[in-house]
C-alpha cells in the first residue's frame, strides 16, 4: 500500500467511502462495477507490459530489411492495350 494514501485514510475513512459508494449505486450493481474496476486494471497493466517490453526491446532487435522493389524487367507486360479492339471512325 502507497505510504502517501496510509497516511490520509485510516479505517473509518474507509467504512465511509464504502457506505457512499453503497448507497450511491445499489448492491446490485456493486458486482458489476467491481467487475469493471478490476478489468480496467488488468487491461491498464497488459498495455504497461507491452510499452515497458517494446522500449526495452527497441534497442536490441535489429530492424528487419525491406524486401527488394522489383525490377522492369520482372514487372508484367501490360496487356490492356492488346486485349481491347483497335477504334474504328465512321464517316
Amino acid at each position: 500500500m502507497n505510504v502517501m494514501l496510509a497516511g490520509f485514510f485510516g479505517g473509518w475513512e474507509i467504512v465511509l467511502i464504502l457506505a457512499v459508494v453503497l448507497i450511491l449505486f445499489g448492491a446490485k450493481k456493486l458486482p458489476e462495477l467491481a467487475k469493471g474496476l478490476g478489468t480496467g486494471i488488468k487491461e491498464f497493466k497488459k498495455a504497461t507490459k507491452e510499452v515497458t517490453d517494446e522500449i526495452q526491446n527497441a534497442g536490441t532487435t535489429p530492424p528487419t530489411p525491406a524486401p527488394p522493389a522489383p525490377s522492369r524487367a520482372t514487372l508484367p507486360a501490360d496487356t490492356t492495350a492488346q486485349s481491347q479492339p483497335p477504334e474504328t471512325k465512321v464517316l
